[in-house]
Order: C-alpha cells, then sequence, then structure tokens
C-alpha cells in the first residue's frame, strides 16, 4: 500500500487490497472516494493537514503496512515542522496571559514602542500587542473603546521595521476606514499613503491590485462586499513579489457564518498573507462554533480548531454542556486571543444624570394618548387574529407610541408591515397632526434648547442622539434657527468611498466635530448609522439623548463613542435623558438598564457567548404586553 500526495489531493494505493470492510468503512468516513475499477482511495472532502497525519497513526495501530512516496514524506515533515512551530506558539502565548513569560522579551518590546510609537499605550494595550506579537496571526477579543486599532498598528510597525511585511490590508465596515487612517496618523506619527478600495466600478479598482511597487499603498482599506467581488485580483495582489501583507479583518464577526458568502472569499484568500489578525467585540454572537471561521482564517493550514475538535463542541453545544465546552475552546484557542474587558480600561466611571422628566406640551399630550386609547381599542380584537399578525401589529403600535413622544408629526410616515388606521384622515386627531408643526414646537425641543446652551457656554462639545430620521431633521432645523452651529449624521449621510462626492461625508463632519478648534460643538446622529466605529471620545464628553429605542446595542455602541481609552481615563462622560412623564419612555429607558446589566454579567467572561444584541428578541413585542398585558 502507498500514500502518495499529488497536486495536494492524497491518495491510497490499495493494489493488493489490504484494507478491510472495517478498514474502509473508516476511510469513507475520513472523506476517501473510491476510483471505479481500482483499489485506490482519493481523498476528496476534507483537508490533507487534518487527515494525513490520523491516517498514518489509524495504520500503525491496525497493523497495516504502507509506504510513503517521497512527495508524502516531504509533506508529512513539513507538517510536523509546522505543528512543532505552532505548538510552541500555543506554549508562548499561554504561559504570556498567565504570567508566565521571558520578562526580557517583554521589556525589549516596551523599549521598541518607547523608541518607534507615536503614542504611548496604556498597560493593557502594550500587552495585548506583544501577545499578538508573540503568537504571530491572534485574535483581539478585547471590549470596544479598548483601542485595539492602536495595539494592531504597533505590532505592524515592529512586524514592518523586521522586514516581515510591508503593506497593511484591512476589511471591515466603511464606518471603521476613517478611525484607521486617523489612527494611523496618531500611532505612527505619519500620514499614510492609504488607497480605499470599495465600491464605484471594479475596472478602475483593478488597476490598484496590479499596479508596480513603486506605486503601492501602504494602508489599503475594502469592505467584506468589496473583498468578495475582488478576491481573485487580491490573491494575485498578495502573491506579487515584494508584496507582504498584514490581512486584518476588523468588526470580524461579519465573517462567523459558516459556508456565508463573504466567510468563504475570506478563508479562500487567507493563506496568501504572511501574518493574519482578526479584530471583534463579540467572538461568539450566536453559537460557539462562531469562532471556527475566525481561526480557520488565522490558521489556513493548521487551525487549532480541527474537524474532530469542532465535532465535539458541536456535540457539547447540543447538550448544553457549557463546561466541558469551555475547556475545549481554552485548551485549543485561549493562548492565541487576547481579550481587554471595560473594568481593565481603567476609565473614569461615566456619569449617568438623572432623566429630565418634562410634562408634553398640549397638542401632543392630546396626540398620544388618543393615539394610546386606539391601540387599546385595537388590542381587544388581536383573539381574531393569527399571532404572526398580531406579533407585527404589536410591533407596530409601539413604534407609533415611540414616534408620539419623538415628534408626532412621524406619524404621517407609513411603517413596512404595518397598517392599522390609528388616523383617520377626517377625525379631529388627523386634523392635529397635519397641522402640528403650525400648533406647536415638542415641548423636548425647548429644553434640548436649554440643556445644549447651557454645555455651550461652558464650552463643552456635545453629541445629540436621536433614532427617527424627522426628529433628527427637526432637530437640527430648531438649533439652527437657535444661532447654534451643527451637523448632523444619519443613514443618508454619505461614507467615504474611492468615487468623490461633493455632500460632506461622516468621517469629514466627525473629524471637524472632534477637532478642538473648528467651531462646530454640536453633532446630531443616530445610533444606527454613528454607533459603530466612530471615536468622538478625545474632545466631547456630553451625549444628550433626545429618544431612546428597545435596541440595546444600539444604546451601549453610542455609550461608548464618548467613553474609551485615549480621554475618558481622565475625562468623565456625562450623559443625559429628556424623557416624557407618564408614557412609553420610562419603560424604554427601564428595560434598558436591565438589559445593559445583563448583558455586563455575561460579558465579564472569556468564552461566553454574547452579543450586542443578544438580548434583542421581540422587544418591542414583549414592551406591549408590559404595558397593555398582551391583550
Amino acid at each position: 500500500m502507498i500514500l502518495d500526495i499529488s497536486n495536494n489531493i492524497l491518495t491510497i494505493d490499495d493494489s493488493s487490497a489490504q484494507l478491510r470492510p472495517s478498514q474502509i468503512s473508516q476511510m469513507h468516513f475520513w472523506g476517501f472516494v473510491k476510483i471505479p475499477g481500482k483499489n485506490t482511495y482519493e481523498l476528496t472532502s476534507k483537508r490533507v493537514d487534518d487527515v494525513l497525519p490520523k491516517l498514518c497513526q489509524y495504520l500503525d495501530r491496525e497493523g497495516v503496512s504502507y509506504n510513503l512516496s517521497q512527495s508524502s514524506q516531504e509533506y508529512l515533515s513539513a507538517l510536523q515542522r509546522t505543528l512543532d512551530k505552532n505548538e510552541r506558539i500555543k506554549v508562548s502565548g499561554r504561559e504570556f496571559k498567565n504570567g508566565q513569560f521571558d520578562t526580557t522579551k517583554f521589556d525589549e518590546f516596551c523599549s521598541f514602542v518607547h523608541k518607534n510609537i507615536n503614542r504611548p499605550l496604556k498597560e493593557h494595550q502594550l500587552k495585548a500587542a506583544f501577545h499578538l506579537y508573540l503568537v504571530e496571526n491572534g485574535a483581539n477579543f478585547s471590549v470596544p473603546g479598548s483601542g485595539k486599532t492602536a495595539v494592531i498598528l504597533t505590532v505592524y510597525e515592529k512586524l514592518r521595521l523586521e522586514n516581515k511585511i510591508n503593506l497593511l490590508y484591512v476589511v471591515g465596515p466603511p464606518a471603521c476606514f476613517g478611525p484607521w487612517k486617523t489612527e494611523f496618523k496618531l500611532t505612527l506619527g505619519r500620514d499614510p499613503d492609504c488607497r480605499v478600495l470599495a465600491g464605484g466600478e471594479q475596472g478602475q479598482r483593478k488597476l490598484e491590485y496590479y499596479s508596480p511597487a513603486s506605486q503601492k499603498a501602504e494602508l489599503y482599506l475594502t469592505t467584506y462586499q468589496t473583498f468578495l467581488n475582488d478576491q481573485e485580483n487580491l490573491i494575485a495582489f498578495l502573491n506579487q513579489r515584494g508584496n507582504k501583507v498584514f490581512l486584518v479583518m476588523d468588526e470580524a464577526h461579519y465573517i462567523k457564518q459558516i459556508g456565508g458568502n463573504w466567510a468563504q472569499a475570506v478563508l479562500r484568500v487567507s493563506e496568501h498573507a504572511e501574518y493574519r489578525c482578526v479584530l471583534t467585540g463579540t467572538p461568539m454572537p450566536k453559537s460557539y462554533t462562531d469562532v471556527f471561521n475566525l481561526f480557520d482564517f488565522l490558521w489556513p493550514h493548521n487551525s487549532p480548531l480541527d474537524s474532530d475538535t469542532k465535532l465535539r463542541i458541536k456535540m457539547q453545544e447540543e447538550k448544553n454542556d457549557v463546561s466541558a465546552l469551555k475547556d475545549v475552546l481554552k485548551l485549543n484557542i485561549g493562548p492565541l486571543f487576547y481579550r481587554v474587558r471595560k473594568s481593565d480600561l481603567g476609565l473614569v466611571p461615566a456619569h449617568f444624570h438623572p432623566p429630565c422628566v418634562i410634562p408634553m406640551n398640549k397638542y401632543e399630550n392630546e396626540i398620544y394618548h388618543a393615539i394610546e386609547n386606539k391601540i387599546i381599542d385595537y388590542s381587544r380584537q388581536d383573539y381574531l387574529r393569527n399571532i404572526e399578525l398580531v406579533k407585527r401589529l404589536r410591533r407596530g403600535r409601539i413604534i407609533r407610541l415611540r414616534q408620539c413622544v419623538s415628534y408626532a408629526k412621524l406619524l404621517l410616515s407609513a411603517l413596512e408591515g404595518y397598517d392599522e388606521d390609528l388616523i383617520n384622515d377626517k377625525s379631529h386627531l388627523a386634523e392635529l397632526i397635519y397641522k402640528y408643526d403650525r400648533l406647536e414646537i415638542p415641548a423636548k425641543i425647548h429644553h434640548l434648547i436649554k440643556l445644549v446652551d447651557v454645555l455651550q457656554r461652558k464650552k463643552q462639545k456635545v453629541v445629540i442622539w436621536a433614532y427617527f430620521v424627522g426628529t433628527l431633521k427637526l432637530i437640527v432645523k430648531n438649533l439652527t434657527e437657535s444661532g447654534f452651529a451643527c451637523k448632523l449624521i444619519y443613514g443618508g449621510t454619505p461614507i467615504e468611498q474611492t468615487s468623490i462626492d461633493e455632500e460632506e461625508t461622516r468621517e469629514q463632519i466627525r473629524n471637524e466635530f472632534v477637532e478642538p478648534s473648528s467651531g462646530l460643538d454640536i453633532l446630531v446622529a443616530n445610533p444606527a448609522a454613528c454607533g459603530e466605529s466612530i471615536s468622538l471620545h478625545k474632545t466631547c464628553f456630553h451625549a444628550i439623548y433626545y429618544d431612546l429605542s428597545y435596541n440595546c446595542a444600539q444604546y451601549l455602541q453610542s455609550l461608548d463613542r464618548i467613553h474609551r481609552v485615549g480621554g475618558s481615563e481622565i475625562n468623565q462622560a456625562n450623559y443625559y435623558f429628556l424623557q416624557y412623564e407618564n408614557t412609553i419612555e420610562e419603560d424604554i429607558k427601564q428595560n434598558l438598564e436591565n438589559k445593559a446589566t445583563k448583558m455586563q454579567e455575561v460579558i465579564d467572561e472569556d468564552c461566553s457567548i454574547y452579543s450586542l444584541d443578544m438580548f434583542e428578541e421581540d422587544d418591542d413585542v414583549q414592551a406591549y404586553e408590559r404595558l397593555f398585558g398582551g391583550k
């Protein structure tokens, strides 16, 4: 019997028919397929790295005589060298995290940082950077606001000066592009030659992948969708002579889906990079299997999670054997990731001011209670409808109540999947809503302007959060008419792309806002558009919540915009909440506080399943049942 590898395909030549039926069954289990008319088996569905060592051990144990071809001998020797190296890396990562490490090497690394990195790193950032440098291809699962970007840039510079890499290629959501360029300058002390490869025409982007070495940039930024579209060109780029690329997946939870298009593209390209890293504060959003793609990307030729380990994790998860699951993950991937908790950051505790409880003005009060009574009347008929329809109606009713406490005119907008006629076009209620802007200005607007005026007199920058687009525009209109300079970021604000747009981008507005002397001291924003990857904490220490939704993920992300490493160690973040009395807003605020407390308890553990939206299952429906008793 001969084991051979040709064109990266492993074959078993069993011409002498040594294999017994039970052994042939084991071959099939591992993915071998018999070639018709021959006693030859070919591995078709699994990686050679996973199967070859186990195959040799199995045949030895079974007493089956076999020979290795020269190619398979060389492959097995190279694989063993890789396994030995990976084991040494695991040992180094584990010892460092356990505090059992060579302090001389760490001191040398700290000395490098002191001499070559423009900004001082916090202790937790130094440790995270040294850990990544030790393991070479690692994951940073630290909480948002911990300074992960500065950590990666520090390691990039160390490897670059060692001539191990010369390009940094970052894949992430478009909102991360601005922060990467800003942090590059702050951390390394030089403006990067940067190319944004996202959007635009694919043929034009192609020129960037095949440009000569003299025209290469140092920092490349792209989205996951563009990565998918351009993967063939990117592979060619990574393999060009002279290109030594550090490939970074930012917000890497986007590639967690096993078999997903983005994940498949990332896994296919990964082996062509010199070094790899993944960044995410939510490594296991829904399942323990969510980490599979992350570590397959990091270690494309020898994942720490082999097929047997993955199967064991799946089986333990099905049995809900959490203790055993965490032991497996700690053993296999624990040495290869680093994680900083919020409590490790040394930030000044944020100050949550008591809600400013405001009586509604005459007409908005009349509208709110009219809508509330309509909802109560309609609820009595819910038992006649099917469950799914009832859920849709209850979601829609809660949104209508939230619109009432945000800006009554929003009730005129249509809601997808909700068509109850709460407002009869010929009714007194409809007339009030249509004429609302001529009747009064919401009471919240008056209080908002007073609070903004107090902060402006103290020369404080402030970000104002609101959920609905109509409300955002109303706030900007009234602030502007009151003499305040402000700008708006919401879903309709362009994101920086390769194409040129005359309209200001989110990055340009954000950069102007955080500039101390820009004159732009008020930013109005929607958490859905500005809650992720945008930092405001260096110059802004005050956030006003004009309204809230039940979405805890967006709420927590918005809190982190002004409470982060690099400013919040000495400056206190202040949060203010405008809330109408005796309305749904009391329930929203209490619900968010409860969920935020639960979230903090969960994310303090290293290997727990958690995501920022883990408590977002039908929150509007649950709120409806709390407020109206499900009737």
